[in-house]
C-alpha cells in the first residue's frame, strides 16, 4: 500500500512518469480536454473533488518546478485563489499568466488533463514537473 496521499492509479501512474518539463493540467469540470490528450476524470459531481484537495494531493507526490494560471482568476476571485496563493509559498514555483485561451492552447502540450468537480471560475492550472535532483 502506498504511503503518499493519492490512491488514485491513472494519476499516480502519470506523476511517475512525468519528465523534466511535462505539464500536467489540473481543470475544473468545465475546461476542455483537448483530442489526444489523456483525461483523468474525478469528477464526481459539483464540488467533489474540489480543485484545491485535488492540487494538494498531487503536489504530495509531484515535483513542480513551475505552474501557469489563466489571468481572468485573479480577476474573478474565486474562493480557491486564497488557498491557492497560500499553496504558492512553496511546492509550486514560479507563476506564469496566460489569458484563459492562451491557458486553453496550452492544455494541447499537457500528458494530461486530471478533471475535477470544481465549479468555481477558472480554477486551472497547469504545473510543469521540475526535478529532485
Amino acid at each position: 500500500m502506498k504511503k503518499t496521499p493519492l490512491l488514485n492509479i491513472a494519476l499516480s501512474r502519470l506523476i511517475a512518469s512525468l519528465g523534466h518539463g511535462d505539464i500536467l493540467v489540473i481543470g475544473d469540470a468545465g475546461l476542455p480536454v483537448p483530442p489526444g490528450v489523456e483525461l483523468i476524470d474525478l469528477a464526481l459531481t459539483q464540488g467533489i473533488p474540489d480543485f484545491i484537495s485535488t492540487l494538494r494531493v498531487v503536489l504530495s507526490e509531484m515535483q513542480v518546478e513551475s505552474h501557469v494560471l489563466a489571468e481572468e482568476i485573479l480577476l474573478k476571485q474565486p474562493p480557491a485563489l486564497a488557498d491557492l496563493n497560500a499553496l504558492d509559498q512553496g511546492g509550486l514555483g514560479e507563476r506564469r499568466l496566460l489569458s484563459h485561451e492562451q491557458f486553453k492552447l496550452l492544455s494541447h502540450k499537457a500528458r494530461a488533463v486530471v478533471r475535477t468537480g470544481e465549479c468555481q471560475p477558472y480554477c486551472n492550472i497547469a504545473l510543469v514537473s521540475g526535478v529532485t535532483f
